[in-house]
């Protein structure tokens, strides 16, 4: 009879925390198995128009060149980095589908009213990430590409190889797109209490100055493209500090009650 009872008794809340853990870790794992089958999907659908993928690209740059064409300095990556640029394509495509399954992971454990400003944070999280990308293609490429070209000198032809021409424009394209990222992490660090608009309006020098060391960081050593991409940065800033008081004020709204059902 003590058996029984003992087999019946309530979980302990160690079994009860491993569950939960258990059951965090698989859900984690689906998430990023969809982010992987998303992007996947994508790089197959594109890989036959790899080569007009790293053309299009490539534009930038082979107007500016003097032959209007590069060079491949490894025997693959006549192969590998069209299959790369395509593979980058895919991934920044699918990133709607990564981005949302991340949120979809962390929503579970908000609040309902934290939950109603989630998404427009998700939906500008992702407009920022491209708006970062068009920039540096449309705004940047064009600009430091010309001028490292111009800046050869008289005896050297400038003649730029396919696969660090690939490393080149990821580094600058994943800077922009993450540094575009500013107002949301903005947005963020208030929201979670660590620090106020007021606080971040007074820290203007020190965001400034800070801007153009992270694009030192970010970008490749030469003064335009860091200026290029701290001045956004900046900028960004002060937007996220107005979008931290809109949303802070909405926050602060009281709820309305729930009308329960007797």
């Amino acid at each position: 009879m003590t058996e029984e009872v003992e087999n019946t008794a309530a979980p302990s809340d160690e079994d009860l925390a491993e569950g939960t853990l258990i059951s965090h870790l698989v859900e984690l794992r689906n998430r990023l198995l969809k982010m992987l089958a998303a992007t996947l999907t994508v790089f197959v659908v594109l890989l036959p128009w790899r080569g007009d993928i790293f053309t299009m690209v490539a534009r930038p740059l082979m107007e500016v060149l003097p032959e209007g064409k590069m060079i491949a300095t490894d025997v693959a990556s006549t192969f590998l980095t069209p299959v790369k640029m395509a593979f980058f394509a895919a991934l920044f495509i699918a990133m709607p589908i990564v981005l949302y399954q991340i949120w979809a992971f962390v929503a579970p454990g908000l609040y309902r009213k934290e939950k109603r400003f989630a998404f427009p944070l998700l939906a500008s999280s992702i407009a920022l990430f491209y708006l970062g990308i068009a920039f540096a293609y449309y705004v940047v490429f064009p600009l430091i590409f010309k001028f490292f070209v111009g800046e050869a000198p008289e005896l050297v032809e400038a003649q730029t190889d396919i696969a660090k021409f690939l490393d080149f424009i990821i580094t600058i394209v994943f800077a922009f797109g993450l540094a575009f990222e500013v107002p949301i992490a903005t947005v963020l660090i208030v929201w979670t209490g660590l620090t106020s608009p007021q606080k971040l309006s007074g820290a203007r020098p020190y965001v400034f100055l800070g801007a153009f060391v992270i694009g030192m960081f970010l970008t490749p050593p030469d003064v335009i493209s860091q200026t290029l991409l701290a001045v956004p940065i900046y900028i960004l800033f002060e937007l996220g500090i107005v979008m931290s008081k809109v949303f802070t004020i909405r926050k602060d709204e009281p709820e309305e009650e729930e009308v329960v059902a007797d």
